[in-house]
């Protein structure tokens, strides 16, 4: 047997071994993605969103509030005096193309501020929240974790 030979099937076995390592380490492909869609709890117990489809993004609802508010914080004073259940959507976010994560806006009721934001699921039952200013430069984020 050739030296050429011997050295082609070498690499031929590194290879198969590199793939078989590769798959079991590298997460999987869009068809394992996690669904957003759902009730979210925050970390504080405080809160609960609600997300669901609209249009091509998905979008989040409060559904229930520990102790219920105006919306007394929102920059526009109109805005103010209505509830914040229901009122209106805190979160709006369209895939980016990586598994199981989504950008767009999100609404804080605590300060008025909106704010770009990312939400990555983390398995099936927690999802992590990042809202960001100064073009992503400064980020805050938080886990939520699925009621239903």
């Amino acid at each position: 047997m050739t030296n050429s030979v011997r050295t082609g099937r070498r690499g031929l076995a590194f290879a198969f071994l590199l793939a078989a390592a590769a798959a079991l380490i590298l997460p999987a492909g869009p068809a394992a993605a996690a669904d957003a869609k759902g009730e979210w709890a925050r970390p504080t117990g405080t809160s609960r969103i609600k997300i669901a489809p609209c249009g091509d993004a998905i979008c989040g609802t409060l559904v229930w509030l520990k102790d219920p508010r105006n919306d007394d914080k929102n920059p526009d004073a109109s805005k103010r005096s209505r509830p914040l259940l229901g009122s209106q959507t805190v979160l709006g976010m369209k895939p980016t193309g990586k598994d199981g994560q989504w950008k767009g806006k999100v609404y804080n009721a605590e300060d008025g501020e909106t704010y770009t934001g990312f939400i990555q699921m983390d398995g099936n039952d927690k999802l992590k929240l990042e809202g960001c200013v100064m073009g992503g430069l400064l980020c805050k984020g938080e886990t939520w974790t699925r009621v239903k």
